[in-house]
């Protein structure tokens, strides 16, 4: 014999086209979970594969050639090495497992190879989570599960076709009966004081933010709504005026760059006039730099305080997610002396850039003489009535980066105001620098915390005045208030897309607690955390030792009630047999009674003979209890419940004398 034509020579028969659909459907999960993270075109060029593929099979049974698979093995990895460089690493190998998964499906038809797809997708859907650990994101894989779960079930050779629904259920049963001691094993396995391995970082910043800035490079950042920081107050939150988390403070300018610059001396002197006390949840601390809202008096554990008042984690300190207190004081007098050299470093810029900005800012002093408040606030009226438009997609600036700004184009965001703000008061001979950060956030009512998003990055000013020290300026606000009133999306406007709408927002923020939650209890349950388990129960602190006793004994609890569970079902009333009753009580209501010596296959005969309008129903039900009473060793549980409701919906009618 001869296989057909695309397809391999195989004594195992070809899955049915429901199995195939459920491979499929699980494919196309894992796909929509790695989507968020794969070159769009990559992401439509596989999804349109998936399809194609299922539309090809639906229409005629068969393997894709050999001349074709090599070729878009080849054009996958070629394709991975073109986006990413490589194909090690988190981003590259999530891309290249994804891909082979899909091509995997154009040589599915048997069997065994479905199986090896299943086992695949489950482990490329499990390996999402490398890139996100949130609720919705563990939602997606557990439900994704489903499809899988049903597609090995279609797979077995006594399986009874069924509608969707029906074929999902019990996969979402064995979910909803493992729940529990999932809970039990995430509670109570013992965890590493660190991780086991380590997932390859990108080498991007979760908060965005870097020790250099230029104008034009927040326009990512600023369309990024993940979290960055919650931060929970001791008391009543700040005015939305006062809500500037300091992250780096920039000092050199080559003009085209500012650059924060090292310095080892100790920091600025600061005379407070009041402290509040927060604690700070970071998503995540890719960066090294701890955002503290303006000014911190004092570092954490952990932590050093620049000569800037930047906080930044000393080396070795993990890089997790990590909570920490502070205290900040929002009205003060930062560095009230100015030493020389810092003043000289605060004036100093580049030679031969932006003449028609220092032009400008030589008018200013030669007008203002030695006021430099006045100068300060006509840069601000410059800005107010200059013209100007926030935009985030301003026009790209040539050499003369502020000259372009401040005279032709006229549009920007925080940082090009920031940035040609400091240009012009060092200009004006006032010392200045740039300051990074975050400005704003949503205050969650419900969860009393303020959540500060990646789209609220800002960037402002900060400028020497004699008597007062270092006074925040932020040049933004004299362009578009709604930036510090409202926060980042008013100032946006309608730029940022149909996610950025009012109620949309404002139902995305009031979500963010559920995140809270998942992120402190589930993602934030450490080693610390587990081994004050047993703290409400008096145990101070719990061991290995114990941590394992209580899993050896709930495990064990566990399978005593599956094996009560198991004996109790095997115990009860056979239900191929409670339906063959039935149809004897039905048959015998239209007199056609059981004789006690009569076997099933001569019983069906006899009442198909009395009722020859129903013969053809009463020999498909002979088959199926014969096939279920002497075929197997245990009815399979499908089968014998379709038994069930054919017996059930059996109506006979008139016996025929």
């Amino acid at each position: 014999m001869t296989a057909p034509r695309g397809m391999a020579a195989s004594a195992e028969p070809a899955i049915d086209a429901r199995a195939f659909d459920l491979l499929a459907a699980t494919i196309a999960v894992v796909l929509v979970a790695h989507a968020p993270h794969l070159p769009v075109w990559l992401a439509a060029a596989l999804a349109a594969m998936l399809g194609i593929r299922w539309w090809q099979r639906r229409r005629r049974p068969g393997r894709a050639s050999p001349w074709l698979k090599l070729p878009l093995i080849a054009l996958l990895a070629g394709a991975v090495v073109f986006s990413y460089g490589t194909i090690f690493g988190r981003e590259p190998g999530s891309a290249l497992a994804v891909g082979l998964l899909v091509l995997k499906l154009l040589e599915t038809e048997a069997s065994r190879d479905a199986r090896v797809g299943i086992g695949f997708g489950c482990f490329a859907l499990m390996a999402a989570l490398l890139f996100g650990q949130g609720l919705l994101a563990t939602i997606l894989v557990m439900l994704g599960l489903l499809p899988a779960l049903a597609a090995l079930r279609a797979l077995e050779p006594a399986h009874a076709p069924a509608s969707l629904p029906r074929t999902l259920l019990p996969g979402l049963g064995l979910l909803a009966a493992a729940l529990p001691l999932a809970i039990l094993a995430f509670l109570l396995v013992p965890r590493l004081s660190t991780p086991l391995w380590g997932a390859p970082n990108t080498g991007e910043a979760r908060t965005g933010l870097g020790d250099t800035m230029s104008p034009g490079e927040f326009s990512e950042l600023l369309v990024d709504d993940s979290p960055a920081l919650r931060v929970n107050f001791d008391g009543a939150p700040p005015p939305a005026a006062s809500r500037y988390f300091r992250a780096y403070v920039m000092w050199d300018y080559d003009g085209r760059r500012w650059r924060r610059g090292e310095t080892r001396q100790a920091p600025a002197p600061l005379v407070a006039a009041d402290a509040v006390g927060y604690q700070v949840a970071m998503e995540s601390a890719a960066t090294r730099v701890l955002p503290a809202l303006d000014v911190p008096l004092e570092a954490p554990s952990q932590a050093r305080l620049s000569a800037d008042r930047e906080i930044f984690r000393r080396a070795g300190s993990g890089q997790d997610a990590l909570t920490y207190r502070l205290r900040s004081a929002l009205h003060y007098r930062l560095q009230p002396d100015l030493p020389d050299p810092v003043r000289q470093r605060g004036l100093r810029l580049p030679q031969g850039f932006n003449p028609r900005a220092i032009a400008l800012a030589v008018q200013w002093r030669q007008r203002y003489g030695n006021d430099d408040r006045a100068i300060v606030q006509a840069a601000l009226a410059l800005f107010h009535d200059g013209g100007f438009r926030y935009t985030l997609a301003p026009v790209p600036l040539g050499r003369d980066a502020m000259d372009d700004f401040l005279f032709d184009t006229r549009e920007g965001f925080c940082e090009h105001y920031a940035s040609a703000f400091a240009v012009l008061m060092r200009a004006a001979g006032i010392p200045a620098r740039v300051v990074t950060g975050y400005q704003g956030g949503y205050w969650n009512r419900t969860g009393s915390y303020l959540l500060v998003r990646n789209s609220d990055a800002h960037a402002w000013g900060e400028v020497w005045l004699s008597g007062s020290g270092w006074v925040r300026i932020d040049p933004t606000a004299a362009v578009r208030p709604e930036r510090v009133s409202l926060g980042a999306a008013a100032a946006a406007g309608n730029q940022l897309g149909w996610y950025r709408g009012g109620w949309l927002r404002d139902l995305r923020n009031r979500w963010d607690i559920v995140n809270r939650w998942w992120n402190q209890g589930v993602i934030g349950f450490d080693a610390l955390r587990q081994r004050g388990l047993l703290t409400p129960f008096g145990v101070r602190r719990t061991d290995s030792a114990t941590l394992g006793a209580l899993l050896a004994a709930a495990c064990g609890l566990f399978a005593g009630i599956g094996l009560l569970w198991a004996l109790r079902r095997r115990q009860a009333r056979d239900p191929v047999l409670a339906a063959m009753r039935m149809l004897e009580r039905k048959l015998a209501g239209r007199g056609i009674v059981r004789r006690p010596s009569e076997g099933p296959q001569h019983y069906f005969s006899r009442a198909a003979r009395a009722l020859p309008q129903q013969r053809g129903e009463l020999e498909r039900l002979m088959r199926r209890y014969l096939d279920l009473r002497y075929a197997h060793a245990e009815p399979p549980p499908e089968l014998a419940r379709a038994f069930q409701r054919a017996a059930r919906d059996f109506r006979p009618r008139r016996v025929v004398k």
